[in-house]
């Protein structure tokens, strides 16, 4: 089966198509996620040069299997409809992940995964792919030096992700399977020469789409990302989705890239409907508040320790949750740039401060592709 294009939102949201936990929410009640993102582990053995994970260290545990099953039970219990592993860590290194893609699946929850690809091992993909809502492999580069310098790893990592993703295309062709699969690069201005690259390389192995995205920088700027140099890339990135057809887009998320880093919303109301989890088991709004020195106001607890049904019900959730849309906190200065929440915070600021009202709210008759992953 091929994605079709027209129905794949990649710089956007689709909490639209969520309307029954939008209403639930204006009425104060408290609701499930709609998405959680998280990683298996902590471990990862690439050195990305734009890596946010480095900046977001925090102490937690090793999940188990035990662990993990019981987050999924307990995720679909609750109401959660799709899980993403994409956090803090390559959970492909974790021995669990495919175990996990599986028992998320049985449980009707939507999964996907977020991976370099080098740990994964080629015979389990015909197990995991039928599972899957979607799989994106994170890939800045389209040639094996550039792939190395960026990603900090030995060129013959290249060869195997390649040879990965041809098998991933390889085995959904044959057997018609509805998974998607995209490739993602994380893009600084300077990587400007591995735009077209890469997305001729995409074409070339048959994905469905490449998604060219801003790089997330933290509240002291510690990456050093020059948001402003951004403009410059304007024309490279327009003649790089050209290269898009009925069946390969190319997207860049120009409402993020061409944003300056900037953000025109003060609170948080994103966390209620998705939330990350660390690959330490970690709970917390999202990624960029996973380091330890943001322990006291914003970890709300840890899978590994109790269960996250727990968590979920806990007064420390909610009394996060609040804290979040309250005058003591300020998005412009207390959060990181451009976080996973950003395009369902513009929309729910403006459904909170009534520029949207929610009986206008009529989405499309036909859903996009990945509706839970809002």
């Amino acid at each position: 089966m091929t994605a079709d294009n027209t129905k794949l939102i990649l710089d956007g949201q689709k909490i639209l198509w969520h309307k029954d936990s939008l209403q639930a929410w204006l009425r104060g009640e408290r609701v499930a996620p709609i998405t959680i993102d998280c990683a298996l582990t902590k471990a990862c053995s690439y050195k990305c040069v734009y890596c946010y994970g480095n900046l977001q260290q925090n102490k937690g545990h090793v999940l188990s299997l035990d662990h993990i099953f019981r987050f999924l039970d307990d995720a679909a219990e609750i109401g959660v409809k799709a899980v993403s592993f994409v956090s803090d860590g390559e959970s492909a290194h974790s021995p669990h992940v495919y175990d996990a893609i599986l028992r998320g699946k049985s449980n009707g929850i939507d999964m996907a995964i977020g991976t370099n690809g080098y740990p994964l091992k080629d015979d389990r993909l015909e197990d995991i792919l039928p599972a899957l809502t979607y799989i994106r492999f994170n890939i800045s580069a389209g040639t094996p030096e550039r792939y190395s310098h960026i990603h900090g790893v030995p060129v013959e990592a290249y060869h195997k992700v390649v040879q990965t993703i041809k098998n991933c295309v390889a085995i959904k062709k044959n057997k018609k399977l509805a998974v998607t699969i995209g490739l993602q690069m994380v893009l600084l201005p300077e990587f400007r020469d591995d735009i077209m690259p890469l997305a001729l390389l995409g074409k070339e192995l048959g994905v469905d789409y490449l998604v060219i995205k801003h790089c997330s920088d933290d509240e002291d700027g510690r990456l050093g990302v020059k948001y402003d140099k951004y403009d410059e890339l304007v024309e490279t990135l327009k003649e790089a989705e050209k290269l898009s057809s009925a069946e390969y887009l190319v997207k860049a998320k120009w409402s993020k890239i061409l944003s300056g880093g900037k953000r025109r919303y003060s609170k948080c109301y994103a966390m209620p409907f998705m939330i990350q989890m660390s690959g330490s088991g970690l709970v917390a709004p999202c990624g960029f508040l996973f380091n330890d020195k943001y322990k006291e106001k914003f970890h709300i607890g840890n899978i590994a320790e109790r269960s996250f049904k727990e968590i979920w019900q806990s007064d420390r959730y909610w009394g996060v949750v609040n804290y979040l849309t309250s005058d003591k906190f300020n998005a412009h200065c207390d959060c990181g740039t451009l976080c996973l929440q950003h395009k369902v915070n513009e929309f729910l600021w403006d459904l909170k401060n009534g520029d949207i009202k929610i009986d206008d709210i009529v989405p499309p008759a036909e859903p996009p592709m990945h509706m839970n992953f809002i």
